[in-house]
């Protein structure tokens, strides 16, 4: 956030926005206060001339971004997440931005090839191809192993991408830092975050031993998925500028005429692309969070394959419980419990009325609901939900928008395979397993098991450590801040309590 580089990259930014037509654009979707639109216009329109003249037959905001390059396309399309930020039509834009950028020379990917894995190429790779796919972090090429001659992808990180890639995101949190200075009321989106997030992705993508793991982990978790395959690492071959996966062969997704034509069921794929993602969202909190057509094939066995792992999403164990709540209370519209869910997650303050939120959230459901099913949009109920929870003062939370925003993607996969389909058929039995296994009498029993099983471990100093808590003066109920907390001598006798009921009720499991 430091030099002069960041105040010439945001006047050059606000230059290429002015000059491609793409401020206007901008300034009106997000409904910019005056001031925001002020400080963009006196940036952009005196240095107009400074600003990259773009691909004239794209759209301004997409001919703008594409122009400015890979730090840019890659915060577009972190923000085509943030529809709460940039606004619904605007994200919408976003969300189809390309990173397909023109391959760096074959020599130079050998050359990074050889200098991470520290061997020749020739004694690695029997072929290694020209680029067959090209982005903005990085570009594939097909290659054989000189040992088994079989195929791999072996994904290969521009030159210089980091150093250029550190260099915006300096200049990105320091405009960040305007927005929340000339907008304040933008302060409860947490831009900064909203930064702070796109950079911890891009850190992740610029060192491919992370997307190495990612794939490690997903394969290891979707193992037993009839119809679903990730494609395995090569840990040997893989560093930090270079990742080798064995090679996925298959159609992809986006051809439906040659999926047809290889004979596959296009109805039973779009099932399956819903229930595999909120089966790893529910059952495994690890979803692959960039589900384009792009990134999916069709493997000759009729399995789907995932590719590209480089933004993958994490739920906590508790966050699940409470998505699931709030779908099966929209399904069943007990909008009553999908508020009580909220203010027991705490994610809409507590000083809120939660008979007006239940109202509002009834406003919610009903007009969704009295459409045909193959009409329903599960991201379409979230998108509206954030709408109405951003009302009563609930603050961002950045996994539940990644979440959104995968699952409008992923609808959009399954509707290209069948536009009729009926999403919550497909949906619900995923849900429904989740909430047996996860919100019923043996899981509240199997958390009271885990809970005993922590204390267990404490349980030879918990005799000492309650008679000290017990002979401490401070053994009266404090308060602080508003919030009654409870003596540690307290707070070790409920736990006794605790692990004896959690034993009971293992025990009779």
């Amino acid at each position: 956030m430091r030099g002069p580089h960041n105040i010439l990259r945001l006047v050059r930014t606000a230059a290429t926005f002015e000059r491609t037509g793409a401020m206007a654009v901008v300034l009106e979707q997000m409904d910019a206060p005056p001031a925001l639109r002020a400080a963009a216009r006196v940036l952009g329109w005196p240095f107009r001339w400074l600003g990259y003249k773009g691909d004239p037959a794209l759209p301004p905001v997409t001919r703008a971004i594409t122009a400015l390059g890979p730090s840019y396309i890659k915060l577009g399309q972190i923000l085509s997440t943030r529809p709460d930020f940039v606004g619904g039509e605007l994200a919408l834009q976003l969300r189809v931005l390309q990173d397909k950028l023109p391959p760096f020379p074959t020599f130079e990917a050998r050359r990074m090839v050889e200098r991470d894995l520290g061997r020749p190429v020739d004694t690695i790779f029997s072929e290694f191809s020209e680029p067959v796919a090209a982005a903005s972090i990085a570009q594939v090429h097909q290659a054989r192993l000189v040992e088994g001659q079989r195929k791999v992808a072996v994904k290969v990180l521009r030159p210089g991408i980091a150093r250029a890639f550190r260099r915006d995101i300096d200049a990105f949190y320091f405009g960040a830092r305007m927005v929340e200075l000339l907008a304040p009321q933008t302060r409860r989106l947490r831009p900064m975050d909203v930064i702070a997030h796109f950079d911890a992705t891009v850190q992740q993508e610029l060192d491919l031993r992370t997307e190495a793991a990612a794939a490690g982990e997903f394969k290891a978790n979707t193992a037993g998925d009839a119809g679903f395959a990730v494609p395995a690492v090569e840990w040997h071959l893989s560093g930090r500028a270079v990742l080798t996966l064995d090679w996925a062969e298959g159609i992809p997704m986006g051809e439906l005429e040659a999926i047809d034509a290889a004979g596959h069921d296009r109805v039973a794929l779009a099932d399956r692309v819903i229930a595999m993602f909120l089966r790893h969202a529910l059952r495994d909190g690890y979803f692959h969070a960039d589900m384009h057509q792009g990134n999916l094939k069709v493997a000759p066995s009729g399995d789907i394959v995932a590719l590209d792992f480089g933004i993958m999403g994490r739920l906590d164990e508790y966050t699940r419980r409470v998505y699931a709540e709030i779908l099966m209370g929209f399904i069943r519209k007990d909008y009553r419990r999908v508020a009580e869910v909220h203010f027991e997650a705490g994610y809409v303050p507590a000083d809120r009325d939660v008979d007006l939120f239940a109202q509002a959230l009834r406003a919610v459901g009903e007009p969704i609901f009295g459409m045909d099913a193959s009409r329903i949009s599960m991201g379409r109920l979230l998108a509206y939900l954030f709408e109405v929870t951003e009302r009563f003062g609930m603050e961002t939370r950045t996994e539940l928008i990644l979440l959104q925003r995968t699952m409008v993607v992923v609808e959009g996969v399954a509707r290209t395979l069948n536009p009729q389909m009926n999403l919550w058929t497909a949906a619900a039995p995923e849900v429904e397993r989740y909430i047996r296994t996860n919100l019923g009498p043996r899981a509240f029993a199997r958390d009271l098991y885990r809970t005993a099983q922590v204390l267990a471990r404490f349980g030879p100093h918990l005799p000492q450590a309650v008679e000290q808590a017990l002979r401490r003066p401070d053994r009266t109920v404090i308060v602080e801040r508003g919030r009654r907390k409870r003596s540690a001598a307290l707070w070790y006798i409920a736990g006794l309590g605790t692990a004896a009921v959690a034993l009971v009720a293992a025990a009779a499991i």
